[in-house]
């Protein structure tokens, strides 16, 4: 008489993109997960399409216990993570799944908590569990603190539960949202919406450890508000009520502040055109302040703060009317 093998309870995603440390440190934790309701399956899914990936994982299923299977795929067209996650409960087949991403370190009772949290409310569509994020440096550095945000996050695919009946319904991530940014934003509305109260799975936790970057990433990271504009245009009442109440005028009184200085000195008007200039400058300094107000003030960080708080106005303002251009909607 042969035993029925039983099928996976949870189903965990993990979208990864060419970092296979960070995911076999992440694949560690899930696979020493002390779940006891059952078995449940891993499931990498790479958006890198890397062979260094695939390595990561083959080399760890060694230590594969009997009650998980660990499962590693691509998608088979585009890119990002709303892609790759849509992949991976696609492919699925328990009728939860554990969302987190690849630098990640669930705590062992993670697993066991949110699905715990999930069959007490069976009225939930998903649930957010918490997101712990140790700090490099006391105090900490601006990126540090924008790290730290996710702990105090709605909603974060960090680590989130989802029934996957809930996600049929809706047809998942929107795949329109092309880097790690409001995509999840936008399935917590879509689901709260068309599939049911969106709840918090408090005891189940995850370690999001700072990664060290270089200087003026915040640069890089004002692109991120190109999908804002689509944000915005899918949840216009949710967006001011849950993401930013107002625009960024300050930002846009720099730029319009900033522009205005040579078109006044060509006109010959020079007092104003160094009205402009001073107040455009007070504007930068004072945002530069904001900044540092509780971060680290060592000289580095300082001069870090005071030139990219001169930047940062214009790439926000830039890649928000971009968004605003591409997904047509007015957003400011």
């Amino acid at each position: 008489m042969t035993s029925q093998v039983r099928a996976p309870l949870v189903s965990v995603v993990i979208p990864t993109y060419r970092r296979p440390p960070l995911l076999l440190r992440c694949l560690r934790a899930v696979l020493s997960q002390m779940f006891d309701a059952g078995p449940f399956e891993v499931i990498v899914v790479d958006d890198g399409h890397d062979d260094a990936t695939r390595q990561a994982v083959d080399s760890l299923r060694p230590e594969v216990p009997a009650w998980v299977t660990l499962r590693y795929l691509r998608p088979e067209s585009g890119r990002g993570p709303a892609v790759a996650r849509n992949a991976g409960w696609r492919a699925a087949v328990a009728p939860l799944i554990a969302f987190t991403d690849d630098d990640t370190i669930p705590d062992p009772m993670w697993l066991a908590a949110g699905a715990a949290a999930m069959d007490r409310s069976p009225e939930w569509s998903a649930a957010c569990g918490q997101v712990q994020v140790p700090p490099l440096t006391v105090p900490p550095t601006d990126h540090e603190r924008m790290t730290q945000g996710l702990a105090t996050a709605e909603f974060v695919t960090a680590n989130a539960f989802v029934r996957t009946e809930a996600l049929r319904l809706i047809d998942g991530f929107d795949e329109r949202f092309l880097r790690a940014w409001r995509e999840d934003s936008d399935l917590q509305f879509r689901l709260m919406r068309e599939a049911g109260p969106v709840g918090r799975a408090h005891n189940a936790i995850v370690q999001h450890p700072v990664r060290p970057e270089a200087w003026g990433v915040c640069l890089r990271q004002q692109r991120n508000t190109f999908f804002d504009a689509l944000l915005y245009k899918k949840h216009p009442k949710l967006y001011r009520e849950r993401i930013r109440p107002v625009p960024p005028w300050d930002y846009y009184l720099i730029v319009a502040l900033a522009l205005a200085v040579p078109l006044l000195g060509l006109m010959g008007s020079g007092t104003a055109a160094a009205a402009c200039a001073a107040i455009a400058c007070a504007l930068v300094l004072r945002l530069a302040w904001r900044r540092l107000r509780g971060t680290a003030h060592t000289p580095a960080h300082v001069l870090e703060m005071l030139v990219t708080s001169a930047l940062i106005p214009f790439l926000s303002v830039y890649w928000r009317v971009r968004g605003a251009l591409r997904f047509r909607v007015l957003f400011l």
